[in-house]
């Protein structure tokens, strides 16, 4: 038996097929990198504190770190007074300047460049008294601000349209309850 289904399935006659032009390999020349846009500002936004706000944030670190002293012993006593003191040098400590550039091949600031890839969306923002544009990624740390002068922004802005959306993106619950905590906190009204 399984012979005749053998013979009954014997290979079709082959078509003639045309042979095919191999074509050329395409060779892909690497884009030279391009700046469309520069700027230079600080890394970050800066705002210098006073001494009420100081007096309020240690008294507050205080109390928060007996309690969790009662409750949980040194170690996150410890963390409290580590994160007081970067927050006391971040607004202590001018910022320094650095250059910002837009290429065609992503976003460079100093040395590194983050690639239009890694960029999703971006958006326009304030934050003391300095304009930032904000892009967000699909890598950690999911946001990159960068300083800029409200002088540039409408330049930055027909530079940017041409690789990324600009959409802002509605603040998380974090972000909500950070602002919140910062309104009620003296000396950031």
């Amino acid at each position: 038996m399984p012979a005749k289904k053998q013979s009954q399935t014997a290979n079709p006659p082959q078509e003639a097929v045309a042979p095919r032009a191999e074509t050329p390999p395409r060779i892909i020349k690497p884009e030279p990198e391009k700046t469309l846009f520069s700027w230079r500002a600080p890394v970050r936004p800066f705002k210098r504190r006073d001494k009420e706000f100081w007096i309020t944030a240690v008294v507050m670190a205080c109390i928060f770190g007996f309690i969790l002293f009662l409750i949980e012993g040194v170690m996150p006593v410890i963390l409290i007074i580590s994160i007081v003191f970067l927050f006391y040098v971040l607004s202590t400590v001018e910022p320094e300047k650095t250059d910002y550039k837009i290429t065609n091949k992503g976003v460079k600031i100093a040395d590194g460049t983050t690639s239009w890839e890694l960029l999703t969306r971006y958006w326009f923002s304030k934050r003391y008294n300095s304009k930032l544009v904000i892009f967000e990624m699909i890598t950690l740390p999911g946001r990159l601000e960068l300083v800029i002068h409200e002088k540039d922004k409408e330049s930055l802005k027909k530079q940017l349209n041409k690789f990324v959306l600009e959409e802002e993106v509605p603040p998380s619950n974090l972000d909500r309850t950070a602002n919140w905590f910062s309104k009620k906190f003296p000396g950031n009204k």
